[in-house]
């Protein structure tokens, strides 16, 4: 595959690794903010509950 891609190589392969690393990142951002916001649900229900 490397020498397929000729000089442009290193260019080509970094920039697949910075897609995948930043995929990577907005997926790890993604899931730890929904649990963030789970936890945060979960007390204003508890709360609720705890109130009735």
């Amino acid at each position: 595959m490397i020498a397929a891609l000729g000089k442009y190589a290193g260019a080509v392969l970094w920039s697949y690794a910075a897609s995948i690393a930043l995929i990577l990142a907005l997926v790890g951002l993604s899931l730890w903010r929904a649990a963030k916001v789970r936890r945060a649900l979960q007390a204003v229900e508890n709360r609720q509950a705890r109130d009735e």
